[in-house]
């Protein structure tokens, strides 16, 4: 058995033994979309569950199995090419994911038997298109138990993509940018399970009251440093969540709470949330100011625009008025602001552990980004007023979008000046790794 340094799931037997070849048939089917679409994790996952009727403990290992994977691809393919002369990419996929969810289970979940991961992985072969290599899915796993599995644990480039399932380019990024040291614990991170915290919605409640109405449903919800914002203990189905449904909370991670009330948006006040798209940020905004002013939120896509609407709905959050505008196009119909966000497209890396698929898109697609970001933030220093304030802001960790766009903003523009800046790192602030800073405008 490996073992890893991230938290393994355990199962009772008698909880997974009825259901676990459902579960794992999912997993491999998302998988397979997720790896030939390259569309969003969580998008995929849901819309499997959607077409399926499976009990909590199946959409528990399913999700587990399904991250798990994409967490670990890089080093779940390293492994596999010891034992394969083809290339695992190459290999058809529903024997790939197969392949890929059983050895994630015999790797990294000590409480599944490795025999049934292997012959579960065998039956899901076997009873699909692929069946002729079922064989083949067989003799690979039961080779792999045989010999066991290393992972080299030394500090290269070569190892530390295996050992972190990360590509190399975006470790040289973070090396660049923040050392060795710091890069290892950056990688370290990404692989496990990312916190999970609410806003909760000032509105219509408090955190005392919040806490007390989770609790009766089922859900463990802890105060935090910053004023409502609650860290949930366990997990949470907002699908199932009455005070979710009621418009109670949203779910929104800690440091772009606090990014919010850096900007310190103020009752009465006029706000333009350039990328707003699903709305959170918006949502605090709202909250904050109680529900008094104006605060337009504006999204590239129409579909995306609705899923603000029908987020202030549920919050009941009025003041919040929900369109179509591209944000690096100037439109002079809106007026000017006190407070313009602008959480500008970025490559993500600050949340891998939610979105591991982020990893493997080119780094060529990040470089793209930061003509955009500066447009964008440029853009937004027209729509301000004197003395009004602009929160830049990215789930990305990467200087170059970051700091390096701020500071060629600055340098152009010296009405301009710096207030506050900060990068939130996951392993020193216990959020996803985000970056924000508030400039003022001074004349």
């Amino acid at each position: 058995m490996y073992h890893s340094g991230c938290a393994v799931i355990k199962y009772r037997s008698e909880q997974w033994l009825s259901s676990m070849a459902n579960a794992r048939e999912i997993a491999v089917r998302a998988l397979i979309d997720v790896n030939k679409d390259g569309s969003y994790s969580n998008i995929t996952l849901n819309n499997m569950f959607s077409s399926e009727d499976l009990t909590a403990v199946d959409k528990s290992l399913a999700t587990t199995l399904f991250y798990g994977v994409l967490d670990r691809m890089i080093t779940l393919d390293y492994v596999l090419s010891l034992f394969i002369k083809t290339p695992v990419k190459k290999l058809s996929p529903i024997t790939r994911e197969a392949l890929r969810t059983a050895l994630y289970q015999i790797m990294y979940m000590d409480r599944i038997p490795q025999s049934a991961s292997v012959n579960e992985a065998v039956k899901i072969v076997k009873s699909s298109k692929e069946r002729y290599n079922a064989p083949f899915v067989n003799g690979v796993l039961r080779n792999v138990l045989r010999t066991g599995i290393a992972i080299p644990q030394d500090d290269s480039l070569n190892s530390l993509e295996i050992r972190y399932s990360c590509p190399k380019e975006i470790i040289k990024e973070f090396i660049k940018d923040y050392g060795i040291d710091t890069a290892k614990q950056l990688l370290s991170q990404s692989l496990l399970k990312p916190p999970v915290t609410l806003r909760v919605n000032n509105i219509k409640t408090t955190e005392d009251k919040l806490m007390e109405i989770l609790s009766v449903q089922g859900v463990k919800a802890d105060k935090t440093d910053t004023k409502n914002a609650l860290i949930i203990d366990g997990g949470i189905d907002v699908g199932k969540c009455n005070a979710y449904k009621d418009g109670l909370f949203h779910i929104e991670d800690l440091a772009c709470q606090k990014s919010i009330e850096k900007l310190s948006p103020k009752s009465g006040e006029r706000v333009l949330d350039m990328c707003a798209a699903p709305g959170g940020k918006s949502f605090t905004v709202a909250e904050i100011m109680g529900n008094n002013g104006e605060v337009l939120s504006f999204d590239k896509y129409e579909k995306r625009a609705e899923l603000i609407n029908k987020g202030k709905k549920r919050l009941g959050l009025d003041i919040i008025k929900a369109g179509v505008c591209d944000a690096q196009t100037f439109n002079e119909t809106l007026g000017l602001f006190d407070a313009v966000l602008c959480d500008v497209p970025c490559s993500g890396l600050g949340v891998i552990r939610r979105k591991p698929e982020i990893k493997y898109k080119g780094i060529e697609d990040f470089l793209k980004l930061q003509k955009i970001q500066s447009e964008i933030l440029n853009n937004a220093s027209r729509y301000l007023k004197t003395n009004g304030r602009i929160l830049y802001s990215t789930c990305t960790l990467r200087r170059a979008e970051n700091e390096d766009i701020v500071k060629a903003f600055l340098d152009k523009n010296t009405n301009y000046e710096l207030q506050y800046e900060h990068t939130y790192m996951p392993h020193i602030d216990g959020t996803d790794g985000f970056y924000c800073a508030l400039i003022k405008k001074s004349r």
